[in-house]
């Protein structure tokens, strides 16, 4: 008779050993023998007619093994339902287990798993309603000016001209690594369109007044300032720091004039393709909704992660330190070093943390996502994407949506974003929230939310 024995090896850490005798494990070995039997091919042999004994000396020990493993595995689930244990990940066998299995010698055996048992835990900030502060950016007059300069260039055209005159003026041009004297060294081009006011001021300065055609031979480290270094390595020239020091060949392949569009019927049409716009008022009107809509979607994600990160920061939560770094580094698909355990680990500490947390917030508010929510929630993403309005019929609509349907991956992130939104719908509501009215330049100045709850509460 199978016994289970558990006892506590560390923090929320325990060992529980699982004695087989073996009558515990023989009966399955014999019947799993037997049922190798019926379907083995062996040459010589018609199909289940294999004598017993071949059938041991071919495939008896993996079966013997899989079976007294099996076995173990099945008495410590039943015991842990019975015991209601909630544990992270799954039970590992302990790594100084010495285990032999023989089919000629069938005894007693022991496997020591060991388990990290899941924490209770309060989330006090809830509990205390602690203060955060919510942003309100209000769309001004001068945020909606800047909107409609962005939106009349990026529908504008581009002419072709001579010369460089003007920061506003469209680069085409293409960088090549050279030498000092400007002879190539690769055929490594880059090529790039830009504004010249997005370009570093010292190359802006040279290009001011050259001809299409015009070359420039310059390194990068002479002509950005340390800001403007690291981003122009990294895009337009997709190089390492080391470029830095190398020469580049610049060629002027064109110069353009973007001649910004009109306010009008045309560009109200390419903004709002699918609304009716009245004239100009409708027209800035219906803009000032979207910009709102916007700067107030951005302002709720950094709220989201106010919470997210007091949430992880501040909750006690004891966790079993020693059994989650040894399924970090064991239980992925290829094991991990010390080294990349080390690394890995706070990040993936705060991600359980949330995990314990959000699991929680789901149990205490019972929420849940119905299979209709997710279906119709890709379904209006389909017809969005069409173009169409969830009131319009489409005969089509029920058979292409048993098709994209089908796709797990689709229906899993679906899941997994209406759960979120549902739990921060509920987080939202539980704390002591002064909401602060900020022009958007102020609130882009803002700390970063993770920066200013690392500092406090918990560390890692």
């Amino acid at each position: 008779m199978a016994t289970v024995t558990r006892e506590n090896i560390g923090t929320l850490h325990d060992k529980v050993t699982v004695k087989l005798t073996k009558e515990d494990y023989l009966p399955s070995v014999e019947r799993t023998l037997k049922q190798y039997a019926k379907t083995a091919n062996v040459p010589g042999f018609r199909k289940g007619m294999v004598p017993m004994g071949m059938v041991r000396k071919m495939a008896g020990q993996s079966i013997f093994s899989e079976e007294v493993v099996r076995t173990a595995g099945r008495q410590l689930e039943d015991y842990m339902k019975s015991e209601r244990l909630a544990i992270f990940a799954q039970p590992m066998i302990l790594p100084d287990a010495d285990i032999r299995l023989d089919i000629n010698n069938p005894s007693e055996v022991d496997f020591s798993f060991e388990i990290g048992i899941k924490p209770e835990f309060e989330i006090t900030a809830i509990k205390n309603r602690a203060k955060l502060t919510a942003y309100k950016i209000n769309v001004t007059d001068k945020m909606m000016e800047d909107e409609l300069e962005r939106i009349k260039r990026r529908f504008g055209k581009v002419e072709t001209q001579e010369t460089v005159t003007s920061k506003e003026d469209v680069i085409y041009c293409t960088f090549a690594p050279c030498d000092a004297d400007g002879n190539l060294t690769g055929a490594d081009k880059k090529e790039e369109t830009v504004l010249l006011d997005k370009m570093p001021v010292k190359l802006q300065e040279q290009l001011m007044g050259k001809i299409s055609g015009s070359v420039i031979v310059f390194r990068p480290a002479d002509v950005c300032t340390p800001e403007e270094l690291k981003a122009f390595l990294k895009d337009p020239l997709k190089a390492g720091e080391e470029a830095a020091e190398h020469f580049y060949l610049l060629t002027l392949d064109k110069i353009g004039l973007l001649i910004p569009m009109e306010m009008g019927f045309e560009l109200y049409e390419k903004v709002f393709p699918s609304a009716v716009i009245a004239g100009e008022t409708d027209f800035r009107e219906k803009l000032t909704v979207e910009l709102q809509r916007e700067f107030d979607r951005i302002a709720r994600e950094r709220f989201h992660n106010e919470i997210f990160e007091l949430l992880v920061h501040s909750t006690e939560i004891t966790l079993p330190v020693p059994f989650l770094k040894r399924w970090l580094k064991e239980g992925g698909e290829k094991p991990k070093t010390e080294l990349e355990v080390d690394s890995e680990f706070g990040s993936f500490e705060h991600q359980l943390r949330w995990q314990l947390i959000s699991d929680k917030v789901i149990h205490d508010n019972k929420i849940a996502v119905t299979r209709d929510e997710v279906y119709n929630d890709i379904k209006a993403r389909v017809m969005a994407y069409y173009g169409m309005d969830v009131e319009d019929e489409a005969p089509w609509m029920d058979s292409y949506m048993e098709k994209v349907y089908k796709d797990e991956k689709m229906k899993d992130e679906t899941f997994r974003r209406i759960l979120t939104d549902k739990i921060f719908a509920v987080l939202e509501n539980q704390f002591d929230t002064e909401m602060k009215e900020i022009d958007e330049s102020e609130f882009f100045k803002l700390p970063d939310a993770h920066a200013a709850h690392h500092h406090h509460g918990h560390q890692h």
